[in-house]
């Protein structure tokens, strides 16, 4: 998961009791708080490009704004500082890639190679056998590495993880060819659908997979078996 992912916080409904816990990967990993932080920078950044006649400058600024915003509030809500340090850094890196370009959708070029890093962590994570996943959730549950012993779980974890691995090729077949096209605001209104939505999606959709693949009778993904 990238960073939108791996620290949201969505409020979904608890899945049924099929999966072993009565709880859903939402409720294990967070749900989509970050996630829809992280879309105010990139709307700030366009909106004040828009509103001073496309200037680079103040879209960078009203960017940086909001994002300290957004940093100050996270902090107030008890996230890790390392987090929320990572996350202003990654605001000040698009708004100085756009200011040194001077072309709006550039500031997107972070989220785009942030993006492409991710899908193919994943991929790779999957392949070698260590589903990133599984490396997610059992970091949560404090498994450290029980559930690579249980094979159920590791062949559950690897083809969920593939869900994750979709959302960010998504992303970038929607993105890639915008930036190229040079279509600020539809890359910003893509950046929002695109980012909590999504991320609620693919938690619903991989969790289904997750329950879909553990065989009838597995105690769940907090006991793992050997």
């Amino acid at each position: 998961m990238d960073r939108e992912a791996t620290e949201s916080r969505a409020d979904q409904p608890p899945a049924p009791a099929a999966a072993g816990s009565g709880e859903s990967l939402a409720q294990l990993l967070g749900g989509r708080g970050a996630a829809v932080d992280a879309t105010l920078p990139p709307v700030a950044f366009v909106a004040g490009w828009l509103l001073a006649d496309e200037s680079v400058p103040v879209g960078a600024a009203a960017a940086l704004a909001a994002g300290a915003v957004v940093a100050v509030w996270r902090l107030t809500r008890g996230d890790r500082p390392r987090a929320v340090v990572l996350g202003m850094l990654g605001v000040a890196v698009a708004a100085m890639i756009a200011l040194r370009t001077g072309r709006a959708v550039d500031f997107f070029l972070v989220q785009m190679a942030s993006n492409a890093a991710s899908a193919l962590a994943w991929a790779v994570s999957i392949v070698i056998r260590w589903p990133l996943l599984g490396v997610v959730v059992g970091t949560a549950l404090r498994q450290r590495t029980r559930w690579r012993r249980d094979p159920a779980l590791l062949r559950a974890y690897s083809l969920a993880s593939w869900v994750w691995v979709g959302q960010y090729v998504l992303r970038l077949a929607v993105f890639v060819p915008l930036w190229w096209a040079g279509a600020a605001v539809a890359l910003s209104v893509a950046r929002v659908a695109l980012t909590w939505p999504l991320v609620a999606a693919c938690l619903a959709v991989s969790w289904w997979v997750l329950r879909r693949v553990l065989p009838e009778g597995h105690p769940g993904l907090r006991q793992p078996l050997a």
